[in-house]
């Protein structure tokens, strides 16, 4: 677990359910993040599974609120470096639609941040935006990644059958 001044990084848990398909419902979250809303709980249950077993996925959980509001994933992909013989991972990241521009996802990547490179010793930590993603953007501003460049994202499993760009970022280790 990582704790913020606002929020507990932690692993999901079944009885965060509701709350996570409180902000996994609503249209235009998951979509900023490339994943489809969810329709019915039962999927959210589906999906909520898979976070427990995989352990790769934090629950963001307000401790204002006592709940969780949000995600952030460390996804180990293929030929997700771009360069030979670092260590790196990629996040990604999601938070319900009611605490957006509050700061909070930015409080959270910078404390997983601080794990994956003083704790677990990541040489890069990689994050990308689809081109009109904002609120992302600014995130990933604010935690200090710089722009490495762009590629295509085909959104599988969702309404949209089409390609759109992602801009990609990295943080290196050495970065203050």
């Amino acid at each position: 677990m990582l704790w913020t001044k606002r929020l507990i990084l932690r692993p999901f848990l079944a009885s965060d359910l509701d709350a996570f398909f409180e902000y996994a419902s609503v249209p235009g979250v998951g979509e900023m993040a490339g994943w489809k809303h969810h329709e019915t709980k039962e999927e959210s249950e589906k999906i909520l599974s898979t976070f427990i077993n995989q352990q790769t996925i934090y629950a963001l959980f307000s401790i204002e609120q006592q709940k969780v509001i949000g995600s952030i994933g460390v996804h180990h992909r293929p030929n997700a470096t771009f360069i030979p013989g670092e260590r790196s991972c990629e996040l990604g990241f999601v938070l319900s639609k009611t605490e957006w521009g509050k700061g909070l996802m930015a409080e959270a990547v910078k404390a997983l941040l601080r794990h994956l490179m003083d704790d677990l010793h990541y040489d890069v930590v990689w994050v990308g935006h689809f081109y009109y993603n904002d609120q992302s953007k600014r995130v990933i501003q604010k935690c200090g990644f710089t722009y490495f460049g762009e590629r295509l994202y085909h959104h599988a499993g969702t309404n949209k059958d089409i390609l759109e760009v992602v801009y990609f970022y990295r943080r290196d280790s050495l970065q203050p």
